[in-house]
């Protein structure tokens, strides 16, 4: 049985870097960095989601504009169709969605508002950490 989001997020916490959809292209890179995170998600009123912005978002824009996007809002250039998870999302769902989306982190939404995020890496560890634990257990019957 996989392990839900639920699971991840109680180990890791629920904290997520949030941004209103007037910030800056300079202004949320300087987050991504301070953070060492590789998306924020942009909140509108009552923390509900309005988009993503990823670093992804930041090369495209530049790519495209130059150095002048980065005086523009991350709502130009943010994705603001963003798929979202909850708590009992399973990480073989996840695992499948972002592997065919090809994207790397889904914010976590319960009611409407943002509750959580998952990242790739958060993924990948809880999965490790299950075949860790099937390997033991095979082990240990083996060893019985």
């Amino acid at each position: 049985m996989s392990v839900s989001v639920r699971s991840i997020l109680d180990v890791k916490g629920r904290d997520v870097v949030t941004i209103g959809p007037n910030v800056t292209l300079t202004e949320a890179a300087r987050i991504l960095d301070e953070h060492k995170i590789g998306a924020v998600v942009v909140v509108g009123m009552e923390n509900r989601i309005v988009g993503i912005f990823t670093e992804r978002d930041l090369v495209r824009s530049i790519g495209r504009a130059g150095a002048s996007a980065l005086d523009q809002p991350v709502s130009a250039m943010m994705t603001a169709d963003v798929y979202r998870c909850r708590d009992d999302s399973t990480v073989n769902e996840l695992m499948e969605i972002m592997s065919s989306r090809r994207f790397r982190h889904v914010p976590v939404e319960e009611n409407g508002k943002l509750c959580g995020i998952i990242s790739i890496g958060d993924v990948v560890k809880s999965r490790i950490r299950e075949v860790e634990i099937e390997a033991e257990q095979i082990k240990a019957y083996i060893a019985s």
